[in-house]
């Protein structure tokens, strides 16, 4: 009889932990930023990895018009930090990062605020030229974060 209750208490134990962690797991996977009516989150958590969408950085009028690379690539890395860093995570925790540009002339100001922005070791990266960004904006940046 007392082996029966041990038994029984293994197993209900056993079953607690089964429903503690399925929560905890579930309970990771949350969408960042996400506005109803829109057609993506600004980014989203899975278990241990921290995607990204891409972001752009405005001035303080929410405008990218009329404002030079240097400007948007400072303020895009600061709007994708603040995001990283809101959910736990840290630059140094980012394995990967698309940067789309608008023009190839920018990559060279565009590194150079990257450079000194991004902790080392620096994540695996590409840029890719595009056609043109919503708004008008020469850059926009996104990247997947691992928690390590």
């Amino acid at each position: 009889m007392k082996m029966l209750r041990m038994a029984q208490r293994a197993l209900m134990l056993s079953g607690l932990m089964i429903v503690l962690n399925a929560g905890s797991a579930i309970a990771q996977n949350q969408a960042v930023g996400f506005t109803p009516g829109m057609p993506f989150s600004n980014a989203f958590v899975a278990g241990n990895t921290l995607y990204v969408a891409g972001q752009q950085g405005p001035d303080e009028h929410g405008k990218v018009t009329g404002t030079d690379i240097t400007f948007q690539t400072k303020s895009t890395l600061a709007v994708i930090k603040k995001i990283v860093e809101g959910t736990g995570f840290k630059l140094t925790d980012i394995v990967s990062v698309t940067v789309y540009v608008t023009s190839l002339d920018d990559v060279p100001k565009m590194n150079e605020v990257y450079k000194a922005l991004m902790p080392d070791p620096k994540p695996a990266r590409a840029t890719v030229q595009v056609a043109g960004l919503i708004g008008g904006a020469k850059i926009e940046i996104s990247c997947i974060a691992v928690k390590h």
